[in-house]
């Protein structure tokens, strides 16, 4: 495995400080971009969704519990599999009460929707011990709405915002190929009983939802995946993410 060049204490900080100035440029673009992002007009929710949660039928309104904004996975868990999607299970494992309770004191509900029927959700967050509130599009055009779930027979296939020739010229082809889900997290906010769509991500984009990426992008062998610089700080040359960015 290749490890750090090893230097002197003054040499680490004179690299470091140089680090340092990136890392603030990195905070303010940041910042820049979610103020961007706070500043995306939004669509209007007209077409009336109807999922199903522990207590039966819910409308998208319900998922709000009263709150002014609702953050909602899409959990990838399609009907025909016996267990959700690893990396969305790991996404929720990663979720503590204490953080959903942080929302929650900002207003802000949180809420997964996967297109597997309720049952099959319900026995799998059993089997997890989550608490998170979930909810089943099965049989809606929930997930074909906010395309995650890609199937040219049902509606035009469009993945982080690209078509299915976009996809195809950027080496994403296999997109196209057959029916597959695909993980993503949108944003709604609510005036009075009208929902508007402030924002979706997709792909790379979803990994804001756990914390151990953030944390490992801070070691020196970071997250020990193929795809990352510098190589060969990973055991395993075939553990890769693919870039959707």
């Amino acid at each position: 495995m290749a490890l750090p060049d090893i230097v002197s204490r003054q040499d680490w900080l004179d690299a470091r400080r140089g680090l340092l100035e990136r890392e603030k440029e990195l905070t303010r673009a940041r910042d820049q971009v979610n103020a961007a992002r706070r500043r995306l007009p939004m669509v209007r929710i007209d077409k009336e969704y109807v999922l199903e949660g522990p207590d039966g039928p819910v409308r998208l309104l319900d998922l709000f519990a009263g709150r002014r904004q609702l953050v909602l996975q899409h959990f990838m868990f399609d009907p025909a599999w016996d267990t959700g999607c690893p990396s969305c299970t790991a996404d929720v494992d990663e979720m503590s009460d204490g953080l959903l309770d942080h929302l929650a004191a900002r207003d802000t509900a949180f809420a997964a929707v996967s297109r597997a029927p309720y049952p099959k959700l319900a026995e799998y967050r059993a089997q997890k011990g989550w608490d998170i509130a979930w909810y089943s599009s099965f049989g809606s055009d929930f997930n074909y709405d906010f395309h995650v779930t890609l199937d040219a027979a049902v509606a035009p296939v469009m993945f982080n915002y690209r078509d299915a020739a976009e996809l195809e010229a950027a080496g994403l082809g296999w997109i196209n190929e057959k029916p597959c889900e695909q993980p993503g997290i949108s944003c709604f906010l609510r005036d009075g009983d009208e929902i508007f769509h402030t924002y979706s991500t997709f792909g790379r984009g979803t990994e804001q939802m756990g914390g151990a990426y953030a944390i490992l992008d801070m070691t020196a062998l970071g997250r020990q995946e193929a795809w990352e610089e510098p190589k060969g700080r990973s055991d395993d040359p075939h553990r890769a993410s693919p870039d959707f960015a």
